[in-house]
């Protein structure tokens, strides 16, 4: 009996497993149509949100995605009050871990970038057409302030040749500097006083992101552009030209330099500043083709203003029409609160003025701090750079300085003479301090062809023909961008060089999103993705269906765009279907996944869509909406329109859906 049992247990067990074999061939013998009947999954509708939640989620996304309030989570009230005030004072914070290791450090490199600023700061001052003391006062009080304040540990803070350029550009244009240099130098304070509080305003406000609107191609252009217009304006120094033209156009440059060629040029100047233009890029090479000799080149304009005044001195070539840069006034800044224009015509003149200088100073500096942060690993809070570069030119302007932001050339020294804080600015400040203290009556015999030799030696780094070159590689419209801004600035002005720059980064902007790309997709063989047909051409079209995927959200801008060029594909798609006998379009599948948004308008253009194929006896199908684009179709009752059965989770189940056979075949 047992073995009997044994023998129908048995029995059942194989008749079992038989079944359950037949059960599995009928599956994949049926496929995908089993699948798509019992497995497809249904896009998720988002649960309703309170109103003022999404506004408020929406805010912290925009204005404070870096969750800058996360340490004060949790903390009591006497420790927030310290995180604040550390978060202010950023020195408060590292300030205590200091050690005689990085002050030996700093020192250094502080020593390094003072013997690189002292000469720049007064070629800056001319370019700026400013006295030259004010060149170094803008490198003592704004220092000390973003030392402070600033949470960089690399850059160095003080003028700039392309700020100074905009600026002498721009203040000349409405007062001259010659005529009436008091009233220059009260709108100069004014103009840096409006840069400040436009830099510490876009910080506060955390409107950082503005800045970007200007696109590195743009930057590029922009800085190269200003390097040869800068270069040209000092061929008046380095050639010892007296009456020189005030545009900075090339072509009006050129013809002042050779309308003075037979009578105007000092053979004795072009010596000397020849001379040690060449010494000061023979320097710049050794140090770019051997890191360890980086300190040359910084201390090269130095030894150059050094040689050159102690040669004038003793020749007296300034008696032989070599101009000299005669007195530097003694002393540390003077207040100039009282010179800063608060009313009258000259406000406005400087808010603009200040507005654009102090944009372009914040760009340069958030740039450079990003670009060193990036390199030792820390983190950087543009915000709070913002605030800090605001900070230090509103205090600057009621000091006697002008627009001081971060320098690349004296940022790379002192990061490679091994900054480690920004006690390094602390240092070139104490220099500069005992330079304007004690030193400033040396200069008077310095000649200046060795501030013009300077001052183009340090703008050489700004041409970059590698990153023109893969700008040309990787976007043409971009280097587009970069051209448009480097002529403008060559053959116009720089305010209009600026402007063209701008003028297209938002052009390209506004291309984009009015323009947004769209693909047709097909499928790729032995998989259920499906692809681009161009990036891939083994990618096969499925018969009877055209895919059409949407790169962008679809605004009011581009909806409008987005319908037409979709019925254009589709129109295109019958031609060929028709020349080649193959099945009409029965299916339009809108692969949506890279739509992050629509707006009133795209659901209104998707209408207009739908009841454009309704005519032409072709299905609207959706794939993959996001979560805020399938709950504005669902609000608007679009998704009941088309019906919630034609919205599939992939392209894959709403082609099967609409076509198992014709899947099958491709």
């Amino acid at each position: 009996m047992e073995i009997c049992d044994m023998a129908s247990k048995s029995h059942s067990n194989d008749e079992e497993v038989e079944t359950k074999e037949m059960d599995i061939r009928s599956l994949s013998s049926s496929g995908r149509h089993v699948h798509n009947t019992q497995y497809l999954h249904k896009v998720g509708v988002p649960p309703k949100q309170n109103l003022f939640r999404e506004f408020t989620a929406t805010v912290k996304e925009t204005f404070f995605a870096d969750d800058p309030l996360r340490h004060f989570k949790d903390q009591s009230r006497s420790r927030k009050l310290i995180l604040g005030i550390q978060a202010v004072f950023p020195i408060l914070e590292w300030g205590r871990s200091y050690s005689w290791r990085k002050f030996i450090g700093d020192l250094i490199a502080g020593l390094t970038i003072a013997s690189l600023c002292i000469p720049q700061d007064i070629a800056y001052a001319k370019l700026a057409n400013l006295d030259p003391q004010y060149g170094l006062y803008s490198s003592f009080v704004p220092p000390l302030i973003y030392a402070l304040m600033g949470s960089s540990r690399d850059i160095a803070i003080g003028p700039v040749a392309v700020v100074s350029l905009l600026l002498g550009t721009m203040l000349s244009n409405e007062i001259d500097p010659i005529k009436n240099a008091a009233e220059y130098r009260r709108l100069a304070f004014t103009a840096t006083f409006f840069a400040g509080i436009t830099q510490a305003t876009l910080g506060f406000l955390r409107l950082g992101f503005l800045i970007d609107f200007l696109s590195h191609a743009a930057i590029v252009g922009f800085m190269a552009g200003a390097a040869v217009t800068i270069a040209l304006q000092q061929l008046k120094g380095l050639l010892g030209i007296n009456k020189f033209t005030k545009k900075t156009d090339i072509i009006s440059v050129m013809h002042s330099v050779w309308g003075n060629a037979h009578h105007g040029w000092n053979w004795q100047t072009i010596v000397i500043g020849s001379s040690f233009l060449s010494f000061l890029l023979f320097s710049k090479y050794i140090g770019k083709k051997n890191k360890k000799f980086f300190w040359v080149p910084a201390i090269a304009p130095l030894i150059s203003v050094v040689l050159s005044t102690f040669f004038v001195y003793i020749t007296h070539a300034e008696k032989k029409g070599v101009q000299i840069v005669k007195n530097i006034e003694k002393g540390i800044n003077p207040t100039s609160v009282n010179k800063i224009y608060f009313h009258g015509e000259y406000l406005l003149k400087g808010l603009k003025i200040g507005v654009v200088a102090g944009m372009i100073a914040l760009t340069e500096a958030v740039a450079i701090g990003r670009t060193f942060a990036s390199m030792k690993d820390y983190q950087l809070d543009g915000n709070r750079e913002m605030v800090a570069l605001g900070a230090m030119n509103v205090v600057g302007s009621m000091t006697s300085c002008y627009v001081a932001t971060g320098s690349f050339s004296r940022s790379a020294v002192n990061y490679m003479a091994g900054c480690q804080t920004a006690v390094s600015n602390i240092i070139m400040s104490c220099v500069v301090f005992l330079t304007l203290e004690f030193i400033t009556p040396l200069f008077k015999y310095t000649p200046n062809a060795i501030l013009a030799a300077i001052i183009i030696s340090a703008v050489v780094g700004l041409f970059d023909v590698p990153a023109a070159i893969l700008i040309w590689k990787i976007d043409k419209f971009d280097f587009v961008a970069c051209l448009g801004a480097f002529l403008g600035v060559v053959f116009s002005s720089v305010e209009k060089g600026l402007l063209i720059a701008v003028s297209i980064s938002f052009a390209k902007i506004l291309l984009q999103v009015t323009r947004p790309r769209t693909a047709i997709l097909g499928k790729l063989p032995r998989t259920t993705v499906y692809r681009n047909i161009l990036q891939y051409p083994e990618a096969a079209k499925v018969p009877g269906v055209l895919i059409v995927r949407v790169d962008s959200a679809i605004y009011f801008s581009n909806s409008n765009y987005v319908k037409e060029r979709i019925l254009r594909w589709l129109r295109d798609e019958e031609e060929q279907v028709k020349a080649a006998c193959q099945p009409t379009i029965q299916f339009l599948i809108v692969e949506m996944s890279p739509v992050t948004d629509i707006d009133t308008s795209g659901i209104h253009a998707f209408q207009e869509l739908y009841r454009s194929l309704q005519k032409k006896n072709v299905q609207l199908i959706l794939a993959n909406p996001g979560p805020v684009v399938i709950d504005k179709l669902h609000a608007s009752n679009f998704a009941n329109l088309i019906g919630n059965d034609k919205i599939f989770l992939t392209v894959a189940d709403a082609v099967s859906s609409c076509s198992p056979e014709l899947v099958e075949e491709v």
